[in-house]
């Protein structure tokens, strides 16, 4: 049988293995931090009648700019941010991911190195050892903040082309000031091989679990200064792949120079358009879940576990002896949560109260096994 390393493959994609987590057929399942709540009945029945239109109009090619959905999303941040947008300075594309990748393809590649700080969400490592760009791994803190001085200092060692910051931090859930984003960001520009400076991508995944306002009004006045988002989380549409930036419009020009021929489906962009005409409804869940977050958070430490400070839809808790041997032992009791290689902790989604209240009680039982 062929094997991957038979092939022709680039070298530094030898030895990597793809990006995913187990999909097991268990009765709680909290381990990719995908909403809980499915689209309400309304929603249901009104994306039905947008694809219907779409689907009249499939033998013609869907808008190559996504103009209305991009003016959508533009309202939709100005809105909830209080930081005016227009539709220029958005960009969508299939998942945050597509967003990231076409970001590193037009700014990052041969030649040019990104930097990020883990432990942080992998695909910014893998997208741009994906697109050709070298990769540097910064630090944290024991607490799993960004080290201000050392991330600076980092920065000005390497010179990267990209940065990347998670705020809110996937696997940690925690979040990055204003202060540090922009003290990142400057050292980025003073350290540039470019005179032209270099990119800042601050990935707002989580943003709407946060317990701190957006960092979006960041980016007046610093054109190299990026945003990114998702509706797969705060919106319950993980399974739509939709993702957008909020930019510099420049930014979003280049962007669209690497982007594929109608990369939106029709269908996408509908599915997108009804959901946002139902953002107030969805949030309400989000503010749901943010409760359920942090009753997690004061149950996990009751229990006697170590938690990290969370601003996402999960929490990271620990520290256990063998963290591999605990994730099997919450399957036994049908609880699936996330084992990220962070050493000694887990990591789990916030669930339905339900959900939540199976896993504690799991949590409670291995724990006691453990002890005995």
């Amino acid at each position: 049988m062929t094997r991957i390393d038979d092939l022709p493959i680039r070298d530094e994609l030898r030895g990597k293995t793809p990006y995913g987590a187990p999909q097991l057929d268990v009765p709680v399942r909290l381990n990719t931090n995908e909403n809980p709540h499915p689209a309400p009945e309304a929603l249901v029945r009104r994306i039905a009648e947008r694809v219907a239109d779409a689907a009249r109009h499939l033998n013609r090619y869907p808008d190559r700019d996504a103009r209305q959905l991009r003016a959508e999303l533009a309202a939709y941040l100005t809105r909830t941010t209080g930081h005016p947008l227009t539709a220029e300075r958005l960009w969508a594309a299939n998942g945050s991911n597509e967003v990231l990748q076409q970001l590193l393809q037009a700014f990052g590649g041969p030649g040019r190195g990104a930097i990020g700080f883990d432990p942080s969400y992998s695909m910014h490592s893998l997208i741009a050892r994906g697109t050709g760009t070298s990769w540097v791994s910064g630090p944290r803190t024991e607490d799993f903040g960004i080290d201000q001085d050392a991330a600076v200092a980092a920065i000005h060692a390497h010179r990267p082309a990209v940065v990347f910051v998670c705020s809110p931090n996937n696997p940690t859930g925690t979040a990055v000031s204003a202060g540090t984003v922009l003290a990142l960001h400057d050292a980025a520009q003073a350290a540039a091989r470019d005179e032209r400076g270099a990119l800042v991508v601050v990935d707002e995944a989580y943003a709407e679990f946060s317990h701190r306002p957006s960092l979006l009004p960041l980016i007046e006045g610093r054109p190299r200064l990026v945003i990114t988002r998702t509706m797969s989380k705060a919106f319950g549409a993980a399974g739509l792949r939709l993702g957008y930036l909020a930019a510099d419009a420049a930014v979003v020009d280049a962007v669209q120079l690497v982007r594929l021929p109608y990369h939106l489906s029709a269908v996408t962009q509908a599915t997108a358009l009804a959901a946002l005409e139902f953002a107030d409804t969805l949030l309400t869940y989000v503010e749901e879940l943010k409760d359920e977050r942090d009753r997690l958070v004061t149950e996990l430490t009751a229990i006697g576990c170590e938690v990290t400070e969370s601003d996402a839809n999960f929490v990271q808790f620990g520290r256990f002896e063998d963290a591999a041997a605990v994730w099997r032992r919450l399957l036994d009791h049908g609880v699936l949560v996330r084992d990220n290689g962070v050493p000694g902790r887990l990591r789990v989604t916030t669930g339905t109260r339900a959900e939540n209240d199976a896993f504690l009680d799991a949590v409670r039982a291995v724990t006691k096994e453990i002890s005995q």
